[in-house]
């Protein structure tokens, strides 16, 4: 198989129909689109899950690994509290480079409030380079949970900040000096700085309390991959326009430089939300500070539409995240 998610068919077929014995205090089982299970433990809260590697980067691994979890928290509009680490290391590790990646979870749990609760290390031959597995704990209030099944027709899709931050930020980290030979450094500099950005926890504490119905962050396979998920969870189609989608200049620029298409590459740092009123939205996060554009709308039929001007395409099930095609030459 190819390098990246399973294909959704595959998905389907051979993973969550595998898993056929449920508990009732699950409410939230696997299912495209969906970032995180909820479990019901029979207080006020809910407690809320996720899990997700690190294995396309090398350098910002513990903080990608911190944020990539909590925004998957977020997405629900969980708190997030914790997470556990499984940490494969190489057999050519140094201990100095341990410090330093346990040192810099360490830094961004204390920014989010959250702990390294636990977890597992291991030296293997299996792995040529560090690989983080993290699962993610957070805890919502019951009559906060976020549902697929909230999402009718006509609700407006709202992107934050820009598409691409964290695969934009991967590749000048790990194409620095072959980027530099053809950008400005100060171009290159900015677009490792967006890993700084990569946390969506504000933007899905806001929104949450301020009308969003469901949310989702855009990760591996980028917005298109994003859209193509939210779709298919809420079993409506949707119409969104290529212009409005929000991306950086540095974003671009890169993207055209290594031939990927941005709005196919791995986005941490943006958060889809579903909500009835868009614009409304919009307003509330920039009050915020947060960036944000209505993208588009869920429609009442299964076609997932963008449009670019007088051009219409229709979206394609997620394939091979882009950047793979970068950091694997």
């Amino acid at each position: 198989m190819k390098i990246g998610k399973l294909p959704e068919n595959v998905l389907k077929r051979s993973v969550f129909k595998m898993i056929t014995h449920r508990r009732q205090e699950v409410l939230i089982p696997p299912g495209v689109g969906l970032d995180c299970a909820v479990a019901d433990l029979g207080n006020d809260e809910l407690v809320v899950m996720s899990c997700d590697p690190i294995t396309g980067a090398s350098k910002d691994i513990g903080k990608l690994a911190v944020h990539v979890t909590a925004n998957d928290l977020a997405s629900n509009g969980a708190i997030p509290v914790g997470l556990m680490v499984t940490a494969l290391l190489p057999v050519s590790i140094k201990e100095s480079q341990i410090k330093a990646v346990m040192k810099e979870m360490d830094d961004e749990c204390r920014k989010l409030n959250m702990e390294v609760m636990g977890g597992h290390t291991e030296v293997t031959d299996a792995v040529n380079k560090i690989v983080l597995s993290v699962a993610g704990i957070g805890k919502i209030k019951k009559d906060k949970m976020l549902s697929s099944d909230n999402i009718k027709p006509g609700y407006e899709i709202v992107v934050t900040k820009s598409v691409g931050l964290e695969g934009t930020s991967i590749i000048a980290s790990e194409k620095q000096e072959e980027l530099e030979e053809h950008f400005p450094k100060q171009l290159v500099e900015t677009a490792k700085g967006f890993v700084n950005d990569i946390s969506v926890v504000h933007e899905g504490r806001v929104a949450a309390d301020n009308g969003a119905v469901f949310m989702h962050d855009v990760t591996e396979g980028g917005i298109f991959g994003a859209l193509w998920e939210i779709s298919s969870a809420a079993g409506y189609g949707i119409e969104v326009d290529l212009k409005k989608i929000p991306i950086r200049q540095e974003t671009v620029e890169i993207c055209n430089y290594v031939d990927i298409n941005p709005y196919m590459l791995i986005s941490s740092g943006s958060m889809v939300i579903v909500t009835p009123n868009g614009n409304a939205m919009v307003d509330v996060l920039a009050g915020e500070g947060i960036g944000a554009a209505v993208i588009g709308r869920f429609t009442d039929n299964n076609d997932k539409v963008v449009v670019n001007g007088d051009d219409k395409r229709y979206l394609e099930q997620p394939s091979v995240d882009e950047l793979y095609k970068v950091v694997a030459s």
